[in-house]
C-alpha cells in the first residue's frame, strides 16, 4: 500500500497516518519551505495516539480519497504527535483560543505559509471537513491580504508575554496565612461534595489539587481538610475511572461520578495519582489506598515497562475499533468465568444482567467499601477479601486473552520522570522495594539512552533518543532525581539535578521577567516562546522548576537558587488568591515557604534506616541529605558528625540553622513546624 513521508516517523501516532493517501508531512524545514516556495496555506493537524476522536476523523476523512485530493491539492499538510512537540500543541492551541473557539484533539489549524495561524477547530466530521476545505482554499486564492491582516493578529495575541497577559509584576510581598486560607476556602468552594473531585463534567482526577490539598491539612493540622482529600481519593479508587482487575487509572470520567471513563490510560495521570495515593497511605494508613498503589505498580511492570527500564507513554481507549471493550463485561461473560458464584462481584462492583453502561455492557463500578458489602453478604471481611482477590485473577486471566488495546510504546522522558516520583513515593509509603528498584532503572535509562553531552532528549523509541527536551521533561526530571537522591542517598543524583538545573538557566530562563521559556528559544525559531504558567492536569513547568529551586537551594546551599524560587512565587502570588483551581502547585510552593522547609542531615551509622522512616512519616516539607559515613562531598555534610560512638546524629535545620542533634526519627520529627 502507498505511504506518505510518516512512514519514516518514530512516533506511533504519525506511523498510524503514514498510509493515508493525505501527503501529510512531519513537521519540518521540508514542508515549511514548500508552503512558502509554492504560496500554500499550511494545514497543521495535531493529535495523539490514545486520542479517540483522532482516530474517528482518520478514518472519516483523512483515509478518504477525495477529502485527501482537497487537501493535497490546496494545502502542504503537516501532521504532529502533541506527545512529541507540546511546544507547538501549545502554541496551535492558545491560537484556537485566541479565536474564540473550544481547543481539543484533533486539533486542526489553518496557517499562513510563515506559519501564523488564520482558522482552526478540533474534530470535523467528513462533510463539514470538505466544506471548510474549500471554503479556505477559496478564500486564500481570492483574499489571501485580508487572511494574513488576520494572521498577523492572531500571532501578535499569542506572542504576547504572560506577564503582560496575566498582570505578574515583580514584588517582595510578604507571603500571609490568611491569603492561604482564603486560597484554600476559594478552592474547597469547588469540591463536589457528594461523589468526591471539582463540581465539573467531564471529571479530571487532577492529582495537584488533592496534593494541596493533602498538604495544607497536614500543616495545618487540620483532620477535616484531609478528609476532603481522602473522600476524593476514595471516590476515584472506587470509580469506573480505576482498572479494578489490573491497576492504573483511566485519564478522565465522562459523567460526574467516575463512572464511565475515557478508557485511555495515560503514563503522566499514573505516575502522579501513584504518588498521591502513596502519599494519602503514609498519612491515613487506610489500606485501600495501599491496595491501589500495589496494583498500579504490578500494571506498570506487566503492561507498560520496555526492556531497557523505559516506561511506555500510553495505551488507547479503543480496541477492535471499540471505546472500553477490552474493560467492560457482559453478565453472562461474568457468569460463565465465575461458574455462577458472581454475588460477590455483582454486588460489589453494581453489576446488571441487562449491563450498568451502553450496549448491555457493565463497568466495575464500587460504591461501598468492603467492609460494607462483606456485612450485606453475611461474610468475614478477610473471607471477602480473599474471595474477591481470586474473582479478579479469574477474570483477569480471561482478559488477557481479549486483543489488548494499542499502546503507544514511545518513551517519554518528562513522563517517566513522573512515574519514577510516583514509585519513590510509593517505596517510601509500603515499603515494597520493587517500586525503588523500577525507579532506579528508569532514571538509570533516561541518564544513559536519553541524554547525550549534557542534552536531555524527549523522546525515545527503537533504540533512538530525538526531539530536544522541554523544560517540561527537565522540571520533572530535577524533581525525580531529588526524590531518588534522598531515597538512595547516593550523591550522583543530586549533582545530576544541579547540573541540569544550571542547564535549564543557561537555555531556557529569560531574565527579562523572571521565568523559564517552555521550550528553548535557542534550539528553534518558532513564531511564539511560550512560557506555561497555569498548573492543570499536570504542573505548570514553571511551578515544578520553583519548587525544584526551593528544594535545590536547601539542599546545594545555592542562595541565588533559594532567591529565584521565591521571586517566581511573589510575582504569581496575587494570581494564586484569585485563581486558586489552576494554580494549586504554585500553592504547595506558598506552603512550603510560609512553614519553614527544614534541612535535615543524618551522617553516620544508621543514617539510611532513619533516613527511610523519616521520608516514610506524614511529615512533608523537608529536605534530606544522608550518609553512613563523614563526608564533605556536599557542602550540607560540612561540620555535622555522628556521636563518639559513630552512630547516625540527626541534624534538624532551618536556614542553615541548626537545632541541637538527636538520635530518633521521631525526636526530629517533633522539630518540624506547622501552619498557624
Amino acid at each position: 500500500m502507498p505511504t506518505n513521508r510518516l512512514i519514516k516517523s518514530q512516533s506511533p501516532y504519525l506511523l498510524q497516518h503514514a498510509e493515508n493517501p493525505v501527503d501529510w508531512y512531519p513537521w519540518g524545514e521540508e514542508a515549511l519551505n514548500r508552503a512558502k516556495a509554492e504560496n500554500k496555506p499550511i494545514i497543521v493537524s495535531i493529535g495523539y495516539s490514545a486520542c479517540h476522536w483522532c482516530h474517528v476523523m482518520e478514518h472519516e476523512s483523512f483515509e478518504d480519497e477525495a477529502t485527501a485530493r482537497l487537501m493535497n491539492e490546496n494545502f502542504i499538510c503537516v501532521k504532529i504527535d502533541r506527545e512529541e512537540r507540546p511546544d507547538l500543541d501549545n502554541i496551535y492551541m492558545d491560537a484556537v483560543q485566541t479565536m474564540g473557539l473550544n481547543g481539543g484533539w484533533p486539533l486542526n489549524v489553518f496557517l499562513m505559509p510563515n506559519q501564523k495561524p488564520f482558522y482552526g477547530g478540533t474534530y470535523f466530521p467528513n462533510d463539514k471537513w470538505k466544506g471548510l476545505l474549500s471554503n479556505i482554499a477559496d478564500a486564500f486564492a481570492k483574499h489571501e491580504d485580508q487572511l494574513a491582516e488576520s494572521a498577523e493578529q492572531f500571532a501578535s495575541a499569542i506572542g504576547r508575554k504572560e506577564i503582560e497577559k496575566y498582570g505578574i509584576t515583580s514584588n517582595d510581598a510578604e507571603l500571609d496565612a490568611d491569603e492561604l486560607t482564603e486560597i484554600y476556602f476559594k478552592l474547597s468552594a469547588q469540591f463536589d461534595e457528594e461523589w468526591g473531585g471539582m463540581s465539573r463534567i467531564p471529571k479530571f482526577p487532577m492529582p495537584s489539587i488533592w496534593n494541596f490539598v493533602l498538604n495544607y491539612g497536614l500543616l495545618s493540622r487540620s483532620s477535616e481538610v484531609q478528609d476532603k482529600a481522602f473522600f476524593t481519593l476514595t471516590k476515584i479508587a472506587w470509580g469506573g475511572i480505576y482498572d479494578h482487575l489490573r491497576g492504573g487509572f483511566a485519564r478522565y470520567s465522562v459523567d460526574g461520578e467516575w463512572f464511565a471513563p475515557h478508557f485511555e490510560k495515560m503514563l503522566y495521570d499514573n505516575g502522579q495519582l501513584l504518588e498521591l495515593y502513596a502519599k494519602a497511605y503514609q498519612v491515613s494508613k487506610n489500606p485501600l489506598f495501599k491496595e491501589k498503589v500495589l496494583e498500579t505498580i504490578a500494571w506498570l511492570s506487566n503492561e507498560m515497562l520496555q526492556e531497557d527500564g523505559g516506561f511506555h507513554s500510553a495505551q488507547d481507549a479503543d480496541s477492535e475499533g471499540e471505546e472500553g471493550k477490552f474493560y467492560t463485561w457482559k453478565m453472562d461473560e461474568i457468569n460463565a468465568i465465575l461458574q455462577e458464584d458472581t454475588n460477590l462481584v455483582s454486588k460489589l462492583y453494581n453489576l446488571k444482567a441487562q449491563g450498568n453502561w451502553e450496549a448491555g455492557v457493565n463497568i466495575l463500578f464500587q460504591t461501598e467499601s468492603y467492609t460494607d458489602v462483606s456485612a450485606e453478604l453475611g461474610m468475614d471481611e478477610d473471607e471477602f477479601t480473599l474471595k474477591l482477590a481470586q474473582q479478579k485473577a479469574q477474570l483477569l486471566k480471561v482478559r488477557n486473552n481479549r486483543i489488548y488495546p494499542g499502546k503507544d510504546d514511545k518513551v517519554l522522558s518528562g513522563w517517566n520522570a513522573w512515574m519514577s516520583i510516583g514509585l519513590i513515593r510509593a517505596y517510601h509509603a509500603t515499603g515494597e522495594k520493587k517500586a525503588l528498584e523500577l525507579a532506579e532503572r528508569n532514571l538509570t535509562f533516561i541518564k544513559e539512552k536519553m541524554t547525550e553531552d549534557g542534552q536531555l532528549y524527549r523522546s525515545f523509541k527503537n533504540g533512538q533518543r530525538y526531539t530536544p527536551a522541554f523544560l517540561e521533561d527537565y522540571a520533572t526530571l530535577i524533581k525525580a532525581n531529588i526524590d531518588l537522591y534522598q531515597a538512595l542517598g547516593k550523591n550522583s543524583w543530586i549533582l545530576d539535578a544541579q547540573e541540569l538545573m544550571d542547564f535549564c538557566m543557561n537555555q531556557f530562563f529569560d531574565e527579562s521577567d523572571g521565568y523559564f521559556f517552555f521550550n528553548n528559544p535557542k534550539s528553534e525559531k518558532l513564531i511564539a516562546n511560550k512560557k506555561e504558567l497555569f498548573d492543570n492536569v499536570i504542573p505548570a513547568s514553571n511551578s515544578i522548576m520553583a519548587e525544584n529551586l526551593h528544594r535545590l537551594g536547601l539542599l546545594a546551599y545555592r542562595d541565588d537558587w533559594s532567591k529565584r524560587s521565591l521571586s517566581m512565587l511573589q510575582g504569581i502570588k496575587d494570581l494564586i488568591v484569585k485563581e486558586p483551581g489552576f494554580l494549586t502547585n504554585w500553592a504547595n510552593l506558598y506552603l512550603s515557604n510560609l512553614v519553614p522547609s527544614a534541612e535535615i542531615v543524618i551522617i553516620g551509622k544508621g543514617a539510611q534506616k532513619l533516613a527511610s522512616e523519616i521520608l516514610g512519616s506524614d511529615q512533608m516539607n523537608f529536605v534530606i541529605a544522608w550518609s553512613e559515613t563523614v563526608t564533605n562531598e556536599l557542602i550540607i555534610f560540612d561540620h555535622k558528625v555522628p556521636d563518639q560512638d559513630g552512630n547516625a546524629l540527626i541534624y534538624v535545620c532551618f536556614d542553615r540553622a541548626c537545632q541541637r542533634p538527636v538520635k530518633t526519627a521521631s525526636e526530629a520529627l517533633e522539630l518540624l513546624p506547622y501552619l498557624g
